[in-house]
């Protein structure tokens, strides 16, 4: 069965079509700028030439649309027809408390999805534009909702509650979500499947570290904690969003810049993070590894802090599960970033963690990277969302 994973955003939309027999990507894309001038198509058939085409698109509807043209295309798709499309697995953003698993999509599905619409503003809308063009051009496909969020659902109360009045959660759910949870889910899995161990025996620390981050403490093949929160601010530092913060600072900020609300909101997830905690060098990690090696002062400053914080929330997940077997680390910076993981695993020494500095350079490969006589496990696991998404649709619609 050919799966066909679709990850909306506000202006864009990423693709894959994954065989999930072989569970090989045989096509792959990205829709960019829709609704905007200057709107692209890249296609990339397995084993085939990159193809970009500027192109209008007018909404998500027509994204959609050419989406299933180039895959289909006599020249260059990889299936014949739509009826060579088995299901469409749609990454969905927030499912807040009603979701602690994938669905299929139905109308009750999508008016559940609607209503966690305020708490992911900018992603939930967008997930369902992609949903409701696929339903317009694809009626008779099954469709599956694999939620961010759906993994974390098992964290404890105690992981989970805010120091806030209780009646908040009651009446708002005001609680803490986390998100990255289909890329928590596969690195952990994959993780035990490399080492050849049980996954419900082990405790595994996730560190998805890319422009967005976050931490996960799976026991025993489930999730006790993790970093983001109600929304993707809360926890390490980021890209471009702060992470933790005092809450006071906003209504101090408030007061002293004249600002309100949303200006403050703005400030702290766009303006923030690596890239103004380096007094706006850069947001991009391999900027900043670039200035760390060559003596950049606000480079090296925010080097430290973010891997601080990093090693922080690795501590205290170590005391949540009492002890660790193995700390992975992926997404982008993760996967390929041998300096953060050097800084990270530094604050371990005590853990008798020793890296192998070869392994520590390699990319792109599942690999253990700490010495045969560590005694916690270091791995490095490359993530694949899309394949996580493409195994639960085949899962439910099976």
């Amino acid at each position: 069965m050919n799966i066909l994973v679709i990850n909306c955003g506000s202006s864009s939309l990423k693709f894959q079509l994954i065989n999930s027999e072989s569970e090989q990507c045989i096509a792959k894309g990205l829709c960019e700028r829709i609704g905007i001038d200057g709107s692209m198509i890249t296609y990339t058939p397995a084993g085939g030439e990159k193809e970009k085409t500027v192109t209008p698109m007018a909404d998500h509807t027509e994204a959609i649309r050419l989406v299933l043209d180039a895959l289909t295309n006599p020249k260059t798709g990889v299936v014949k027809n739509l009826d060579e499309i088995g299901a469409v697995g749609h990454r969905i953003v927030h499912g807040g408390e009603k979701f602690a698993a994938s669905t299929i999509i139905d109308d009750e599905v999508i008016a559940a999805i609607e209503e966690c619409n305020e708490m992911a503003p900018l992603h939930n809308p967008a997930n369902l534009i992609g949903i409701n063009a696929c339903k317009k051009l694809m009626p008779n496909t099954p469709m599956v909702a694999v939620f961010d969020t759906a993994f974390h659902q098992t964290m404890p109360e105690e992981a989970y509650l805010y120091g806030l009045p209780y009646e908040y959660y009651k009446k708002y759910k005001l609680r803490r979500y986390g998100f990255h949870g289909t890329s928590h889910s596969y690195v952990s899995k994959r993780a035990a499947e490399v080492l050849g161990e049980k996954y419900e025996d082990l405790k595994i620390i996730v560190c998805h570290l890319g422009n967005g981050a976050s931490i996960s403490a799976v026991k025993n093949g489930k999730c006790v904690d993790t970093s983001m929160g109600l929304t993707p601010l809360e926890g390490l530092i980021m890209g471009t969003r702060s992470g933790d913060i005092d809450p006071a600072i906003m209504e101090f900020l408030a007061h002293k810049e004249n600002k309100g609300i949303d200006d403050i909101m703005n400030i702290l997830n766009k303006k923030s993070g690596v890239l103004g905690l380096s007094d706006n060098l850069s947001s991009d990690f391999r900027d900043l590894e670039d200035g760390y090696f060559a003596g950049d002062e606000n480079a090296i400053r925010t080097m430290k802090t973010f891997c601080y914080h990093v090693a922080k929330y690795i501590g205290s997940y170590i005391a949540a599960m009492n002890g660790v077997d193995v700390i992975c680390f992926t997404a982008g910076v993760g996967e390929n970033g041998p300096l953060v993981r050097t800084m990270v695993c530094d604050y371990f020494g005590y853990m008798g963690i020793q890296l192998d500095e070869e392994a520590n350079q390699k990319r792109g490969e599942d690999i253990v990277i700490t010495t045969p006589d560590s005694r916690t496990k270091v791995m490095v696991i490359p993530t694949n969302e899309e394949l996580a998404i493409a195994r639960e649709t085949v899962r439910l619609v099976k």
